[in-house]
């Protein structure tokens, strides 16, 4: 199940919030690597590492990396402080958090009653796939400056939100992050996305939130066996604490999967079929037709976005934007349709 090794670390490489990369000799080749100090302590060179190299055996594409579990012959301080919301359970690396929704935090006479979202209802942006995110925020700061908004990250791909250098560059033009389920390393943890989506209102002040997944879409070109099915789930979340759920369509006019193209099949299925609650479905205005009129989506509100300009906002976006591998030149809808959902969202708060 897993593919062990040992090595040495030979150099330390870029950092960011909660990640370091580096490179370890392994059986006398270089192997890249990164670690998450908060789980295995700071590593330096001239260290034993043990490794997971699973993901570079199989030639997964998100990251390209071996993973650090140990530095075993220099471990990191034992925890202290308070919290027992326990994530990543019962793995080897499970992490011990202090969740906002528990009973030690400071928060939790705020989520305590689980009083539904300050009306009218915070607009909460949902997309399959994490690389929506930057074109929903560049968005929303392009039409409303100023907006404080929450990344709600659900544990459909990666679980460290450490992971995401995403993240980690737009973490100056966000209110704060928030982790739920087996997710964790956001600003704030929270057991269940219902509870995240308060959290993100009453802990971090949001006024807009968008909830996809953690880098990394896990795929198996079945009906139902993708990670981004949890979108319709994120719908019916938001929609029971009293948020307006806005729903971003997966397009492509790129992907060489015909299943993926024009809407994917993972936007038909999360919430045509597994989204209960209605939302807001935004197509953006200039790919309309590529769109098609979406009778599986009838329990939806199609609402077309004037998409004037988005291109622009897009190419100024200090994220890079790739989706698939592919960026923005390369398949621009996949973007433009995250990015008019962003504008909606902004509309709805007057």
């Amino acid at each position: 199940m897993i593919t062990w090794r040992r090595g040495t670390v030979t150099q330390l490489g870029r950092r960011w919030a909660g990640a370091v990369e580096l490179t370890a000799e392994v059986d006398g080749a270089p192997v890249r690597a990164l670690a998450h100090p908060a789980l295995v302590g700071e590593p330096v060179e001239g260290d034993a590492v043990l490794l997971n190299t699973t993901a570079l055996a199989m030639g997964l594409g998100t990251g390209g990396y071996a993973l650090v579990v140990a530095l075993p012959d220099r471990l990191p301080p034992d925890r202290t402080g308070p919290g027992h919301l326990v994530k990543a359970r019962y793995t080897p690396l499970q992490a011990v958090v202090l969740g906002a929704d528990e009973q030690d935090s400071p928060h939790h006479a705020a989520l305590a009653g689980g009083e539904p979202l300050a009306p009218p209802g915070m607009p909460v942006v949902v997309a399959d796939l994490h690389s929506s995110l930057p074109a929903v925020v560049a968005a929303v700061l392009a039409d409303r400056p100023g907006t404080r908004i929450a990344y709600v990250m659900t544990d459909g791909g990666a679980l460290p939100l450490w992971f995401s250098r995403t993240v980690a560059e737009l973490a100056p033009s966000l209110a704060g992050t928030v982790t739920v389920g087996q997710a964790f390393g956001g600003d704030v943890e929270c057991v269940t996305l219902h509870s995240g989506l308060l959290a993100a209102e009453r802990v971090l002040g949001a006024e807009l939130a968008v909830v996809t997944q953690g880098p990394g879409n896990l795929g198996t070109g079945t009906a139902w066996g993708f990670s981004g099915v949890a979108a319709g789930e994120a719908v019916n979340a938001a929609v029971a604490v009293g948020g307006r759920a806005v729903a971003v369509l997966r397009m492509s006019q790129a992907d060489p999967r015909e299943r993926h193209r024009g809407v994917s099949h993972h936007s038909l299925t999360a919430y045509g079929r597994v989204a209960l609650a209605p939302a807001d479905v935004v197509v953006p205005a200039s790919y309309a037709a590529l769109a098609g009129q979406l009778p599986e989506l009838a329990r939806h509100r199609r609402v077309e976005v004037d998409d004037d300009g988005l291109l622009d906002v897009l190419r100024g976006s200090p994220v890079r934007l790739s989706s698939m591998g592919r960026g923005l030149d390369d398949d621009p809808v996949a973007f433009v349709a995250a990015a008019a959902a962003g504008r909606h969202a902004v509309r709805l708060l007057g």
